[in-house]
């Protein structure tokens, strides 16, 4: 029911703005990675990418803990993701290796920005209806648009990783962004991590991998991130695989 004028305005608790403000965040973290773009810093541009992906894991997370779920909170998310998964790698990417292509390398941008649109809208649309899609349960419907933006940056890790020895050609940059973006709009089941589970007693042994996985991207960032790009991909190969014979879902 609608405020009337003369009744006293609602209390929020403050603490319930937080996860609002987690999205905020990833929102500021991921322009000012099309800031250092612009400059050139690709470095610090992937880094925000990367800072962007982990806010927004954590929002959602928040608001359920605080019980401050809500439908601005859950449109200002996917705005959010938008901009930091949909237009920021994208620009990015332009900016580092499509120039030289520049119409080519531009229809490639407008292709993936669109393609996370959709697939935003998509997600959107299916965690408001109530039956939902079965497989959704346990693996994701097409690339989610954060595991998108990790992946359609990967001619940019293979650049860095190898001090620029293979630098693929503006064209296959260009290819390669517009499949990442059919994915991310395909019916192709992807692997999701926070569905996953693992017996107690292997729990150290996840924590230990964990950790070295963050010292190699402490380390070795652009290998590292090339290497986990290179094991999702696997991943969803070898979920296609394991669908096969099985009835689509449509």
């Amino acid at each position: 029911m609608a405020r009337r004028p003369s009744d006293p305005p609602r209390e929020l608790l403050l603490l319930k703005l937080l996860p609002n403000f987690v999205s905020i965040l990833a929102l500021c973290s991921g322009l000012t990675a099309i800031r250092y773009g612009i400059a050139g810093n690709f470095t610090m541009a992937v880094l925000l990418i990367g800072v962007a992906a982990a806010l927004d894991g954590l929002d959602g997370r928040l608001a359920r803990m605080l019980k401050s779920e809500s439908a601005i909170g859950a449109e200002l998310d996917s705005l959010c993701d938008f901009v930091n998964f949909g237009v920021t790698p994208a620009l990015i990417l332009y900016m580092w290796g499509l120039r030289p292509e520049t119409s080519l390398g531009w229809i490639a941008v407008l292709v993936y920005a669109v393609c996370c649109m959709l697939r935003l809208a998509r997600f959107n649309v299916g965690s408001r209806n109530t039956v939902g899609e079965p497989a959704e349960k346990t693996v994701f419907i097409g690339v989610p648009s954060p595991a998108g933006a990790m992946l359609v940056l990967s001619p940019l890790y293979l650049s860095f990783a190898t001090d620029r020895a293979l630098h693929l050609p503006p064209v296959l940059v260009a290819a390669w962004m517009v499949g990442i973006g059919a994915l991310m709009i395909s019916r192709v089941r992807t692997p999701s991590l926070k569905r996953i589970t693992i017996a107690t007693d292997y729990a150290r042994y996840v924590l230990v991998g964990a950790v070295v996985v963050v010292a190699a991207l402490l380390t070795y960032p652009w290998t590292t991130l090339l290497t986990l790009c290179l094991a999702y991909l696997a991943g969803v190969l070898w979920l296609a695989v394991r669908s096969l014979g099985k009835p689509g879902i449509g």
